[in-house]
């Protein structure tokens, strides 16, 4: 197994001008995020909009995030497409520059077709050759599978899969999964409104998308629980549950932008088809973040 991935990785957003990715602006952002805590960045993700980026974007993306990053940030990079080859082949290009880790969601076009069998052999395959250690990412509200928690047990003893992005908020399939994995496989939430339960229950920490808009806090959340400050950090999970809400649930990717913007960051628009907040949609993420602190009232 390589180092272990412990602590609050801030899933990151690509930042457009136009239709144009902007270095600029995401290495503008990624030097505010330096100042804190952070264990690392998530970049090509689903909160980058990785779906609507061009190899070549997200090739550009992550070499900006290695030249911002402060020393001792990780760098993890969503690498996965449809096909078990194209995958392995960008997982690859990008291990090439000297990435930390690839986070590979399941491939799901086919999702009548993506069995235990076929996940099984898709990430088996790319573990075996993959030049840079393998995160497994389950998101089953965006891709429609559930990976079995069986599978997950067994592909937790590849010496190069070390571990998962767990987007589904389901602790009980976590409870189900956790007693059986290597004590160093490190299981990372991706849900922001469980990771005080999460932690709680053994996970390594959390890649969040939360933690783009509130670092600081989600870091301190993730401090208070390993200080025992349990009655602390209850009070602070609860009160980053409505933001969390809000831009995964409610407002997705636009709202996140906008909230960035609120935030001090660089948030921008959306790529298309993602339409920006209208006006109704941004007084209510603005209130959102003033009724939990995040934004002066």
């Amino acid at each position: 197994m390589s180092e272990s991935f412990k602590g609050i990785f801030a899933a990151l957003t690509t930042p457009f001008e136009g239709e144009k990715i902007s270095i600029e602006k995401f290495k503008e952002n990624i030097q505010k995020y330096n100042s804190t805590e952070l264990a690392g960045y998530v970049i090509s993700g689903s909160t980058g909009e990785s779906i609507y980026l061009t190899d070549d974007e997200s090739e550009k993306l992550v070499k900006a995030a290695k030249e911002a990053a402060s020393a001792g940030k990780k760098i993890i990079a969503g690498t996965a497409r449809e096909s078990t080859k194209v995958t392995l082949e960008f997982t690859n290009r990008i291990a090439g520059l000297e990435v930390d880790a690839a986070l590979i969601r399941t491939p799901s076009y086919f999702k009548a077709r993506m069995d235990k069998e076929s996940l099984k052999k898709h990430y088996l395959s790319i573990a075996d050759q993959s030049k840079t250690p393998v995160f497994i990412y389950h998101i089953p509200q965006i891709t429609g599978l559930s990976i079995d928690p069986k599978l997950v047990i067994e592909l937790s003893s590849h010496h190069n899969i070390i571990g998962m992005k767990d987007s589904s908020g389901n602790l009980a399939y976590f409870g189900e999964v956790k007693p059986l994995l290597p004590p160093d496989f490190d299981y990372l939430l991706g849900a922001g409104s469980a990771i005080l339960p999460g932690l709680t229950l053994g996970a390594s920490g959390g890649i969040l998308r939360l933690a783009a808009i509130a670092p600081a806090e989600c870091v301190h959340l993730y401090n208070l629980f390993h200080e025992g400050k349990l009655d602390e950090a209850k009070k602070l999970q609860l009160n980053l549950v409505p933001v969390n809400k809000a831009i995964i649930q409610t407002f997705g990717i636009p709202g996140t932008k906008y909230a960035l913007d609120l935030r001090g960051f660089y948030g921008g628009l959306p790529r298309l088809p993602l339409l920006p907040l209208d006006e109704k949609g941004k007084k209510n993420m603005e209130g959102i973040l003033k009724e939990s602190g995040l934004l002066a009232a």
